[in-house]
């Protein structure tokens, strides 16, 4: 069995060549970060995941808009709240994305994927809502 890792980068490949000026590779970056997070990732990591979860799933940012307010948020320097990380973190994993057909099969469970992650981080949806109140204004 491929290891995540690998399994991850094999779906980058997919995601970079798209074609969608959207740019949905974002989107598995953010889904996969916040999935695979442990007590040794950085505030930072969790937060900018985070952060682009919400951002496409409840304001509907595009991968390229999310990438756009990413590097905003770099700009100013702070420190990054930390976030609990549940115990169970959404019932898809890179592994059944990647075995879903090329396409809008592909994309579509992408997005799922992202709901399935976002929906696992429900006890901080509002503090990432906070935090991103910050930068919308």
């Amino acid at each position: 069995m491929q290891s995540d890792q690998d399994v991850y980068n094999q779906l980058s490949y997919y995601t970079l060549a798209h074609k969608d000026p959207a740019f949905i590779h974002q989107h598995i970056v953010d889904a996969y970060t916040a999935q695979i997070a442990d007590k040794n990732t950085k505030p930072i990591a969790i937060a900018f995941a985070l952060a682009g979860l919400y951002l496409y799933l409840k304001k509907d940012f595009t991968g390229k808009q999310v990438q756009q307010m990413h590097m905003k948020m770099a700009k100013r320097k702070r420190e990054w709240p930390s976030f609990d990380l549940p115990k169970y973190k959404g019932d898809i994993t890179v592994h059944e994305v990647l075995a879903t057909p090329d396409g809008f099969a592909r994309d579509e469970m992408i997005r799922e994927w992202c709901i399935s992650v976002w929906n696992a981080y429900a006890s901080s949806q509002g503090k990432v809502s906070k935090l991103l109140s910050e930068y919308l204004k």
